[in-house]
């Protein structure tokens, strides 16, 4: 086998990019043979364009016609684990896209039914293919950086107008979507955060709930992050800012890195911060340093990852991101919205039941007053 047989579930904004990067050649190792979704004017839409390709309006048929080898699940996220085990059930190779799902829980239980499954399972986090951020990660998980002191992420640069939300019923709702920017725009980059820094022992976070759209959900975030050596991360996002930043600063004992502007800035010590600072003589002094920054051209990262992910299943080559680390991100965004919720720290993991107790809780306001 020279390509993998590929199914789409979900037709719509993300699905039919994967189509057309498939459809132009991006993705050499595979071949579309079948597409699912309910509406079938999109089926239609992408079926004249690739008249080989089978079309479904029921994702079990496409699953158990015996047409795909693998699947790229591009539905709304409380639907991610239910196909993805649906997937593992029928040795199916799964592709997800972000966030793995909307509470720890369906994930957990999602990585446990991978685990038993001899399948290839990846997620779709397509910014891990950013050499900045992957020559950020090679700096501080080799331990150049030193100790690490601090991580501050401003991205603010996911701008949303009303109409963006009023596109679909479905978008920024609870029982839609599962929140607002935390599970739509910055998934990507809270893994960046734990792929590069780690996972925070505890977190404390301020969401604002429709602070500046028409929205019940998260359009406005700080979250601050402890880890257990004392270092703190501090993350701050929105959908609100028309002049947005994105800006990742990460400082060790070592030196600091910046990343902003497509350029990655790498300050290094000559001697490490905590030596130096006890036993130098001099008050007004800093350690030498030296300077380096990083450019590079930035691929387009949905075709990588799904090729890398055909690649894996024909070649046995490492995936761009194993499917079970999506909990890892998702654990932090849990962990805001539970603190918010609760007005207090929560530490990581965070109490499963509880958070899924307010999660149902806002549901059940959103269904009585559908608009805020």
């Amino acid at each position: 086998m020279d390509k993998i047989r590929l199914g789409i579930i979900g037709m719509g904004n993300m699905g039919g990019g994967h189509f057309m990067n498939v459809l132009q050649g991006k993705c050499p190792s595979v071949e579309l043979t079948a597409i699912c979704d309910l509406n079938t004017a999109r089926l239609d839409y992408f079926g004249n364009k690739l008249p080989t390709v089978r079309t479904f309006t029921d994702a079990t048929e496409m699953l158990d016609s015996g047409l795909v080898d693998a699947v790229i699940v591009a539905v709304p996220h409380y639907d991610h684990p239910t196909f993805a085990k649906e997937c593992f059930k029928r040795n199916i190779h799964i592709l997800t896209e972000k966030p793995a799902g909307v509470y720890t829980r369906q994930v957990r239980e999602m990585n446990e039914a991978a685990d038993q499954a001899n399948v290839k399972f990846g997620i779709m986090f397509n910014q891990r293919t950013n050499p900045l951020y992957a020559k950020a990660r090679e700096i501080v998980q080799s331990g150049q950086l030193g100790e690490l002191k601090r991580m501050v992420w401003i991205i603010t640069n996911w701008y949303r107008t009303q109409a963006y939300y009023d596109s679909g019923s479905w978008r920024a709702t609870w029982s839609g979507e599962g929140g607002g920017v935390l599970l739509n725009q910055a998934p990507h980059n809270l893994d960046l955060w734990q792929w590069i820094f780690g996972v925070p022992k505890r977190v404390r976070a301020f969401c604002a709930f429709g602070k500046y759209h028409n929205i019940a959900v998260e359009d406005d975030v700080t979250i601050y992050g402890e880890y257990e050596n004392g270092a703190t991360a501090t993350f701050i996002s929105t959908t609100g800012d028309a002049c947005g930043t994105n800006r990742l600063e990460i400082t060790g004992d070592m030196g600091k890195i910046i990343i902003e502007d497509g350029k990655m800035k790498w300050w290094k010590l000559a001697t490490p911060e905590r030596e130096f600072c006890f036993t130098v003589k001099q008050g007004f002094v800093a350690p030498e340093t030296e300077y380096e920054e990083y450019t590079d051209e930035i691929p387009e990262g949905h075709p990588q990852v799904l090729e890398a992910f055909a690649q894996a299943i024909l070649n046995g080559t490492a995936m761009i991101a194993d499917g079970r680390e999506g909990i890892n991100s998702l654990s932090i965004s849990n962990a805001a919205y539970l603190s918010t919720w609760t007005n207090d720290w929560v530490e990581l993991p965070s109490d499963e039941a509880l958070f899924e107790k307010y999660l149902k809780e806002c549901c059940e306001r959103e269904a009585s007053n559908p608009k805020k």
